[in-house]
Formats: C-alpha cells, structure tokens, sequence
C-alpha cells in the first residue's frame, strides 16, 4: 500500500487483518462504526467473517466462540456497548479466551455525545469485569499507533490468552492523517501455544515454570472443555478453595509479571526539568506542542506519553519520573489516572489537567497548568 489518508479507525482494522485477525462481530455505533464497515469489505476476500449481531452482547458473545474454536477476533464499540461486554469480558478473562476489544471512545455518560470525544472509560475499561483482575489497555495517539499497537493487541492476546482493550476516542478514530503501511516496522506475529503432541492435555494447565496454558480448539478430535465458573487444571468446576485461589492468582500474575516487557510509550526527556508532563491519547498531541514550546523558551519540561494504560507500567512511570520534583497529568475527563500517578509517586508534587466538555484539552491550556507551578 502506497502512501494514503487513513482514519484511525482504518488502521485499527489494517492492523488487525495483518496480524491475522479472520472473525470480526459488531453491532452499529458511533463512533466506532467504520471499523465494521471496513471489516465487511475488507475481511470475507480473506477467507474471514464479518457478522452484525442483533446487539452488542451477542457480537462478543461470536467473537468468543470463534476464538474458542481457534480463530484471531476482534470487535468494536464505543462506551454504551463496553457495558453490556461486562459480562462477556469477565468470561475472556476467566477462561482465558484471546480477543481484542476496540473502544472508540466519545463523550458520556450514557448515550452522551455521540459525535464527540473524551477518554471517560479509561477507569471503566479496567475494572468493567466482576472479579477486578487485570486487564491490558492500550491507547493509540495517532493512525500510526492504530496500526500498530493493534498488532500488538493482537499478539499480546494470544500470547497471555486474555482481552486486550484499545483505549480509542473518537478524534483519533475518525481523523485522517497520512500513512505508508508498507514502510512501518511490524511485529513478528504471535499466535496461541499448541501442547506438545501425544501427551495428556488438560485445558487450563499450564507448562512447567509457565503461567498460560496450551491452547486446542473446541471441535477438534482432542476434547476441550470450556466453562464460565470457577474451574480446575481439567476444566471441571471446583469450590476447592486452594485451586481457586491458585487459579486467580495465576490469572493476575500472568499480566502483572510481564507488564515491563509491553510498556509502550514514548518519552521525551530534558536534563534539570522540574515538571513532567504525563499524557496520554489524542491530547499527547497538544502536549507535544507544548513540550516543543517550552524548550524554544528556554522553560524545558519533559513529557511521557503512555500508550500502555493497563496494567498500570508503575516501573516505567517511576523511571521516566525521577528527576522531575513535579509531574502534570493530563488527560481528556475529570480526573481518572491521575489518581493511579498519586498513589504511586507520593513524593512528587501531582497537579492535574483534564476537561470532559467535548472539547479537545489545547496547548494553550496545557501552558497554563504548566506555569502556575
């Protein structure tokens, strides 16, 4: 593909088709609908699916099947239809069931703007799931990210058999910006740990010294059990309390522990800055802006710009903020991870800047939080 004009949401469904993503299942929504639009032109000439189910909560309820039955998946909504994934979610994350959520987020609650942007499900995303265990969240700032972070998505959910969550808006998803494709470094694709052959497979057992199980289809010759409830390495119910907390903690470790290694951000650093700037999403737009504004000045910040969200990368935010006596969070709603950057740097001074007015957060204002020390 040559260079193009490319929305964001384009890039997402480029990105995963090129990491192997042959089933997608949606349900209608602003403004995350062209992600299903170019799913249905682009998807069955590969051999994939594209469904529109009768509602959110059947599109994911698809998406699951599928991936039970070894297919890549993924499906799209905006904030509404991440309520009524609750369920759906919770069930990926207990029975370890890959797939990739895209959240084109807009202005809520509820039915909110539809036509306009915020980041308000950033808090909502992480602990939208009944038994609190982690999550990944990534969160593109650009058509570039969009592409590529989810291939990311995509290989981290095959990986650690888990669902992955790209943290969108609606700015980032419907702008149009240049792109080449064919010229971006990608990732060498991941899929799903197969068991070793001719041995006993257990379905949520995993290898020695390993925290994910193998995976087998559903509907293969070899029998696979899969189940919503608390369960053992046999994928049989239990209410034994040792192999149920074994299980969750294993659950919440394997993302945990690996959480340095898809620490994706970007960092811009100046020696003797006080203020650190820590953004993320459409607004790190802005304050690159004004990063690149305070050096001409001669007022050098630094600015840390996340594109992993969750689970929260507290080794990465401490590095990058040592040298600073003050970090500024920004971000697009009232005030949601900045409360994460309070509790793991108390000794810094946190200020916040943040807006949920359907506007775009500006340098301008940025400049303003910034030199009001």
């Amino acid at each position: 593909m040559a260079l193009s004009l490319m929305e964001g949401n384009e890039a997402i469904v480029r990105g995963a088709i090129s990491a192997g993503c042959r089933f997608f299942a949606g349900y209608p929504i602003t403004p995350a609908t062209t992600i299903f639009n170019a799913m249905l032109k682009l998807l069955p000439p590969l051999g994939g699916v594209c469904l529109q189910g009768e509602d959110e909560i059947a599109s994911i309820g698809g998406c699951l099947g599928a991936s039970m039955a070894g297919l890549k998946v993924m499906t799209a909504t905006s904030g509404p239809g991440i309520s009524l994934f609750s369920e759906h979610i919770s069930f990926a994350i207990g029975s370890e069931i890959p797939v990739v959520i895209v959240d084109v987020q807009r202005l809520g609650p509820s039915t909110g703007s539809a036509t306009r942007g915020a980041d308000g499900d950033i808090n909502f995303l992480r602990w939208g799931n009944s038994g609190g265990l982690p999550v990944i969240v990534l969160a593109p700032v650009d058509v570039k990210d969009c592409f590529l972070l989810t291939m990311q998505a995509f290989n981290l959910s095959e990986e650690l058999r888990c669902p992955v969550f790209i943290a969108s808006n609606k700015e980032i998803g419907m702008t149009r910006e240049s792109i080449d494709i064919d010229r971006i470094k990608k990732p060498e694709i991941i899929e799903r740990a197969a068991p070793p052959p001719h041995e006993p497979f257990l379905p949520f057992s995993v290898p020695s010294g390993g925290q994910v199980p193998y995976f087998l289809p559903i509907g293969s010759k070899r029998l696979v059990r899969q189940t919503s409830s608390t369960h053992g390495a046999d994928g049989y119910i239990t209410t034994d309390p040792d192999e149920i907390s074994k299980t969750l903690k294993r659950l919440k470790t394997k993302l945990l522990s690996t959480v340095d290694r898809y620490s994706f951000h970007e960092a811009h650093l100046k020696e003797n800055a006080d203020t650190l700037l820590l953004t993320y999403g459409v607004t790190a737009r802005a304050a690159l802006d004004v990063f690149k504004k305070q050096k001409k000045l001669g007022k050098p910040i630094s600015l840390l710009i996340l594109k992993t969200l969750w689970p929260l990368p507290e080794n990465l935010i401490r590095e990058k903020a040592a040298q600073a006596k003050r970090v500024v969070v920004v971000e697009m709603n009232l005030g949601q991870y900045v409360r994460e950057i309070e509790r793991i740097l108390p000794e810094k001074k946190i200020d916040f800047c943040g807006q949920m007015d359907g506007r775009l957060i500006t340098p301008r204002r940025i400049r303003e939080v910034v030199d009001h020390a």
